[in-house]
């Protein structure tokens, strides 16, 4: 595990991150891998439909990426994902293939037939969802789970189980449930999943330690984004020793969405020192493919993925964008695929006037013209309350040289 705050240029992040102090008071598990659902929980977004043409190019970009584990979709849901499924499992990719199931002996037998690694066994628990949605007990979540955990074990298969809206769970019924599989059908690994995206990361900590406690399991943690802090959970989650980490490209799931793929990349390497592996600079054509697949852009300020990432505006350090990034940025743009660029609006100044002719091949202009031209850009800067584009920066050079001449 790397122990430094900067590499080569590539990055450079606060140095606190990587104090003893800081690092000592961390459980960090010695590996940690990604379970991405993208293919079927970010599916789950309102409105996006994947083809199966669609999902194995996705599944292709994905292990391209370096994900280790692709959870393909839920065969139960139609025909069409079934066969989603079987064909993604045949493209013998170096990603694990999950599928995801109800605890239903059925639902293993169809995970099986679908060529899968592993099966993700879905139960409620939250007490919401208990009391009014089910009318269940924890005794019935555990008698309809027992015989099909053994089962999908016998089968071979890696077996998660997931008892989802746990941080909504009653203490009681999530301690009797945990210790109830323990004694009688111990899965592979436990899901904390936080469905409704409503849990600190303090709590969230707090649940990876007792649950771990109480059955001696890796644990797998799964967040929605509901207060916006989803990979920050997750993240909190692997400081208190959990495994793996569920995710979605581009942040897509239900509502405001599931961790994002790549927000967690990033803070697994870059952060907390995981020699993962991925391939950073593959993440914008993996984000891209499902900007277009999903019919749904990406924030021009979304982290790791956004346009705006590397852009300044502000006059001000504009020299170091290029010529030294990380004076700028907390990463090279290069890392991620990326290239800084500087931009004309409201907020620019001289050296951005410069700069840009230089880009531009424009030529050197006067002091008086640059001046001329800068009240220009910042008035049009003004009026159309956005950034301009190098043709109008180019009207505006052509129009105060003309009037110069």
């Amino acid at each position: 595990m790397r122990e430094t705050h900067s590499v080569d240029g590539q990055w450079w992040v606060s140095p606190y991150n990587f104090k003893p102090d800081v690092r000592n008071g961390l459980q960090l598990p010695e590996k940690v891998e990604i379970h991405d659902a993208t293919l079927r929980d970010g599916e789950q977004t309102p409105g996006v439909v994947f083809s199966i043409d669609d999902k194995i190019e996705i599944a292709t970009k994905l292990d391209e990426v370096g994900v280790e584990r692709i959870e393909a979709g839920m065969p139960a849901v139609s025909p069409q994902d079934a066969e989603a499924i079987k064909e993604i499992s045949k493209l013998r990719l170096n990603s694990r293939i999950f599928t995801f199931a109800r605890a239903m002996k059925q639902d293993i037998d169809m995970a099986l037939e679908c060529g899968a690694q592993g099966v993700i066994i879905e139960v409620p628990i939250g007490y919401p969802k208990l009391v009014t949605q089910f009318g269940w007990t924890w005794e019935d979540v555990f008698k309809k789970s027992k015989d099909v955990i053994n089962y999908a074990r016998e089968q071979g298969l890696y077996t998660v189980y997931f008892p989802y809206d746990t941080t909504r769970a009653r203490e009681e019924d999530l301690a009797n449930l945990c210790r109830a599989i323990s004694q009688e059908a111990m899965p592979d690994s436990i899901g904390i999943v936080d469905t409704m995206g409503c849990a600190t990361p303090e709590a969230i900590k707090y649940m990876v330690r007792w649950v771990k406690d109480m059955t001696g399991l890796p644990i797998e943690i799964h967040t929605h984004n509901d207060f916006g802090m989803g990979v920050a959970t997750e993240l909190a989650a692997v400081t208190t020793g959990a495994e793996v980490v569920h995710s979605c490209g581009n942040g897509l799931g239900e509502r405001t969405g599931n961790a994002a793929l790549e927000e967690l990349m990033l803070g697994l390497d870059l952060l907390y020192g995981y020699e993962t592996g991925y391939k950073l600079d593959k993440l914008p054509e993996l984000g891209d493919l499902l900007s277009k697949l999903s019919n749904i852009d990406i924030a021009r300020n979304k982290p790791v993925l956004g346009s705006g990432n590397f852009i300044r505006e502000s006059g001000i350090g504009i020299q170091y964008v290029m010529e030294d990034p990380l004076v700028m940025f907390g990463t090279h743009p290069q890392l991620t695929g990326r290239a800084g660029e500087v931009v004309l609006g409201k907020k620019s100044g001289k050296a951005s006037i410069v700069y840009k002719l230089g880009e531009l091949g424009l030529g050197e202009s006067s002091d008086e013209e640059l001046a001329e031209m800068l009240t220009e850009v910042k008035q049009m800067g003004i009026k159309k309350k956005d950034i301009l584009s190098d043709e109008e920066f180019k009207s505006i050079v052509t129009k105060v040289r003309a009037a110069a001449a």
